[in-house]
């Protein structure tokens, strides 16, 4: 399984083949290290764990998790994988280069947060007339009246929107560039500039 942790750099536009123009975006694929292999008979199940970026201020037991792979990556996350090659082991280096133009890719990030806001922003709700009398223009309307006297969760309301964990499926490669570092990924990705990126082979 193909995977790396990335960051966002921003967005621009290439010019296909065919004269068409696409939009990309930018990921800073810096070099990932392997810090640990599970297996079934250890951990009762298959994961490659990858670490990016360095961490001055880590502390003891962390240093002592990541001695191994002989570098203290400052983001680890794991992946679970159906299979693990003989030749994969901790301290393996994991760059740009793992990807090809034109693989399918899905990616994870944390999206932009909008702070609290109101029904028409957060869920798309019709504003109220404003003529005829009517005072309801950007209110919520009726929630449930009677039975069964409660509000149910998950009721479309106003409140908390955005910074949470977004993937999108099936976005295609369109850049690979191994001596910048750099991954070009067509379309959209969740998150703001320099947020961090989970970049992982669709299945």
């Amino acid at each position: 399984m193909k995977a790396l942790l990335t960051r966002k750099i921003g967005m621009t536009s290439l010019i296909t083949e065919d004269g068409s123009s696409i939009a990309v975006t930018l990921l800073s694929a810096v070099d990932n290290v392997i810090t640990q292999i599970k297996t079934l008979e250890i951990d009762g199940y298959q994961a490659v764990q990858i670490g990016a970026e360095e961490d001055k201020k880590a502390g003891k037991s962390r240093k002592g998790h990541l001695k191994a792979s002989g570098q203290t990556p400052k983001i680890t996350r794991e992946f679970r994988i159906d299979e693990i090659e003989e030749t994969t082991k901790v301290g393996d280096k994991l760059n740009a280069d793992i990807f090809n133009i034109g693989d399918s890719v899905d990616v994870s990030g944390t999206s932009k947060g909008k702070g609290f806001a109101g029904t028409i922003k957060r869920h798309n709700f019709h504003r109220g007339r404003k003529t005829h009398g009517g005072r309801s223009y950007r209110r919520p309307g009726s929630i449930g009246s009677m039975y069964p006297q409660r509000i149910f969760p998950g009721k479309k309301m106003a409140g908390h929107m955005g910074h949470e964990r977004v993937t999108t499926k099936g976005l295609k490669v369109a850049l690979v560039d191994k001596e910048l570092g750099v991954i070009g990924v067509s379309g959209a990705v969740p998150g703001p500039r320099k947020g961090l990126v989970i970049l992982k082979e669709s299945k």
